[in-house]
């Protein structure tokens, strides 16, 4: 019998040792969570002052550019009351500005079926944007309409 205390006594030792492992492991990992915890908070923290610092810099430029447009506004209301000039005179229609609508009306006249986005592109040499640009202003002005998608001809 006493053979038989000997070995429960020896684990009730080793199972309290256990239990003081346990426990040490315990706040261990208590310890880590709120470090990590911790960290996240100033990783959270810091974004959030890069993204306000990042925010105050692009108002400053946008004010920035606001103030340049405004001065720049104001030179040219300077300039045009120091000079006195009488008011420009309208350009003609075969004029600077007229130039791409002109070319773009010219080979729309020649066709007699209609003309394609692809055609137009050919035979004017504008781009994409200027062309299409080009047909909305001049549908608007009610002298082509669109035969089908992608094909125009003279109103």
């Amino acid at each position: 019998m006493p053979n038989l205390n000997e070995q429960v006594n020896k684990l009730a030792k080793a199972l309290k040792q256990l239990a003081r492992q346990a426990e040490s492991l315990k706040k261990k990992i208590k310890a880590e969570a709120k470090k990590a915890a911790a960290d996240a908070k100033k990783k959270a923290a810091a974004a959030k002052k890069k993204a306000a610092a990042a925010a105050k810099k692009r108002a400053a430029a946008a004010k920035k550019k606001v103030t340049r447009k405004k001065a720049a506004k104001k030179k040219v209301a300077k300039k045009k009351v120091a000079k006195k000039k009488a008011p420009a005179k309208k350009k003609a229609a075969g004029g600077k500005a007229g130039t791409v609508l002109v070319k773009v009306m010219a080979v729309v006249n020649k066709s007699k079926g209609g003309v394609s986005i692809a055609d137009l592109k050919k035979k004017t040499g504008l781009d994409s944007r200027q062309l299409s640009n080009a047909l909305y202003k001049l549908a608007k002005r009610g002298k082509l309409k669109s035969v089908s998608r992608g094909v125009y001809k003279k109103a």
